[in-house]
C-alpha cells in the first residue's frame, strides 16, 4: 500500500529581528485615605485581578532571628473570623490563588483571581492581612516542619557552602549573614510574631500593587478595605553595618559527599549602585546563562560538571556576587583553577563583538519577558517600588544594555573580578587547591 501523496511545501524559519522597543508601562500612583500608596496597572481587556500587599518587613527589621519568616508564613493560618482551612477553601472556591514570595527584605502577599469575584475575594484577603491570630498549634507545626527541612538541607554540600559564604561576607549577626538553626526555630514564640506584626505591618510601612481590570469600583473597594486602618507610627528602620574581613579559603568537611561543592564570592552592591546595570551584563558573560564562558569551559570543553553559574544578588541595602558549581572531588582543583582563570581572562581581554551582541540579545529578551503581560509587569513594578527605585530605572537598564561596550566591561572586570577579593568556600571529602587538578 502506497502512502498518500502529500504536496511538499517549503518552510522557512521566521526572520530574527532585534528588539527595537522596551518600555515599562507606568502605573498610576494613588494614595488611600490613610496614606497607603496604591500602584495601579490597568489592563481593561483582561478579566484577571492581582492585588499584592508589600510591607518593608524582613530580616533587617527583626529583633529575633527567623521572626520575619515565621510571621510572613503564618499570616495566612487563620484570622479572628476564619480558620486556615476556611481561608484556603474560600480562595479555592472562587478559583483564586495566594502567593507569598520569598524575600529577605520584604513580606508580600499576592492574590490572583477574576474581576467578577472581587467582592467575594478582596474582603477576605484584607481580613487575612489585618487580623491574623497566629495560632499556637500552627506555629508549632511550622517549627517542626522547618527544623525537619533544615536537617535535610544541611546534608547537602551546595547548601552549606552557600550558608557559609553569606555568613563570611556579611557576618554571623547581620540579617543578610546569619543562618537558621534548630535552636533559632525552637526559640520562636507566638508573642514574637504578634509584636513583629504590630510593629511593621502598618499602612505607613506598606504599599499595594493592583494589576489587571482595575476600575474605579476596585479602587473604591481597596480604599474601603485597606485605607480605613488608622495610621500609626512605624519604628525607625534599623541601620546595619557590615564588618569587612579579608577573604579566605574555607573547607567544610563532608565525609559522605559524592561531589565537592564550590562557591567563590564577594560582597557587591544593590541596584542603586552606578555599576549595577553594567555588571549585570558582565555577569551574563561570565556565568549568567547557558552560553556563558563558565559553562563553555567547565561543562562543554572539559566535562567537569553538569552546571556552573554566577549570580549577582541585589538586596535592599546591599548585595553579593558568587560563582557556584559541584564537581567530582578529583577534578575540584581543576574546576576552581578554571573558574579563577575565566575571571582573569575578562580582566585581560576585551569581550569579542559577536559574544557581546549575543549577550545583549539574551538580556533584551529577558527584559522583554519582564514586561510581557499584566502579571510580569506587576512583578517588575513591585520590585522597583519596594527597593526605592524610580520607574526610570528600567529605562536606564535598557540604555546601559545598549550602550555598554567591551572596554567598559573590561574595566569593570578589573575592578570587581580580582580573585584575591573573593572568598572560596568548598565542601566535600577533602580540601582542594587550584594548583592541583
Amino acid at each position: 500500500m502506497k502512502p498518500p501523496n502529500r504536496r511538499s511545501s517549503k518552510r522557512s524559519a521566521p526572520l530574527i529581528r532585534p528588539i527595537s522597543r522596551l518600555q515599562l508601562p507606568r502605573p498610576e500612583v494613588l494614595h488611600l485615605d490613610n496614606g497607603m500608596p496604591l500602584y495601579v496597572l490597568h489592563f481593561p481587556e483582561r478579566e484577571i485581578l492581582k492585588i499584592e500587599a508589600v510591607y518593608r518587613a524582613g530580616r533587617p527589621q527583626e529583633s529575633k532571628p527567623l521572626v520575619a519568616r515565621a510571621t510572613s508564613r503564618l499570616v495566612r493560618e487563620g484570622t479572628r473570623q476564619y480558620s486556615a482551612a476556611e481561608l484556603a477553601e474560600h480562595f479555592d472556591f472562587y478559583g483564586a490563588g495566594l502567593s507569598i514570595p520569598v524575600s529577605l527584605d520584604f513580606s508580600s502577599y499576592a492574590l490572583f483571581g477574576l474581576y467578577r469575584y472581587r467582592r467575594e475575594l478582596l474582603p477576605v484577603f484584607a481580613d487575612m492581612l489585618h487580623e491574623p491570630t497566629f495560632p499556637e498549634e500552627e506555629l508549632e507545626t511550622f517549627k517542626r516542619n522547618s527544623i525537619q527541612e533544615l536537617l535535610i538541607e544541611l546534608d547537602k554540600p551546595e547548601v552549606i557552602t552557600y550558608r557559609c559564604l553569606t555568613e563570611r561576607i556579611f557576618g554571623a549577626e547581620h540579617p543578610y549573614g546569619y543562618n537558621s538553626s534548630v535552636e533559632s526555630y525552637a526559640a520562636l514564640q507566638r508573642d514574637d510574631l504578634v509584636q513583629y506584626f504590630e510593629h511593621w505591618f502598618t499602612p505607613a510601612n506598606g504599599m499595594l500593587i493592583a494589576c489587571g481590570q482595575i476600575d474605579d469600583d476596585v479602587v473604591r473597594l481597596l480604599n474601603q478595605l485597606f485605607g480605613q486602618t488608622p495610621p500609626r507610627p512605624t519604628p525607625p528602620q534599623p541601620v546595619w553595618t557590615t564588618a569587612e574581613h579579608s577573604p579566605q579559603w574555607v573547607h567544610l568537611p563532608q565525609p559522605n559527599a559524592h561531589q565537592t561543592a564550590i562557591k567563590v564570592g564577594r560582597r557587591m552592591f544593590n541596584r542603586h549602585h552606578p555599576d549595577y546595570n553594567a555588571f549585570v551584563v558582565l555577569n551574563i558573560v561570565l556565568g549568567g546563562y547557558f552560553g556563558s564562558r563558565l559553562m563553555a569551559n567547565l561543562r562543554e570543553k572539559r566535562g567537569l560538571t553538569y552546571g556552573v553559574y554566577s549570580s549577582l544578588d541585589a538586596l535592599a541595602t546591599d548585595g553579593y556576587f558568587y560563582i557556584a558549581t559541584e564537581v567530582h572531588e578529583q577534578k575540584a582543583g581543576l574546576a576552581l583553577r578554571e573558574i579563577l582563570a575565566e575571571m582573569q581572562r575578562l580582566q585581560m581581554e576585551p569581550i569579542p563583538d559577536a559574544e557581546l551582541e549575543m549577550v545583549r540579545n539574551y538580556l533584551a529578551g529577558m527584559l522583554l519577558n519582564g514586561i510581557d503581560g499584566p502579571l510580569n509587569t506587576s512583578d517588575l513594578v513591585r520590585s522597583l517600588v519596594a527597593e526605592g527605585l524610580s520607574f526610570d530605572a528600567f529605562d536606564k537598564q535598557v540604555r546601559a544594555l545598549q550602550s555598554v561596550n567591551a572596554h567598559d566591561l573590561q574595566q569593570l572586570a578589573q575592578r570587581y573580578l580580582n580573585p584575591q577579593d573573593y572568598w572560596v568556600i568548598t565542601a566535600g571529602r577533602r580540601p582542594i587547591s587550584p594548583r592541583k587538578g
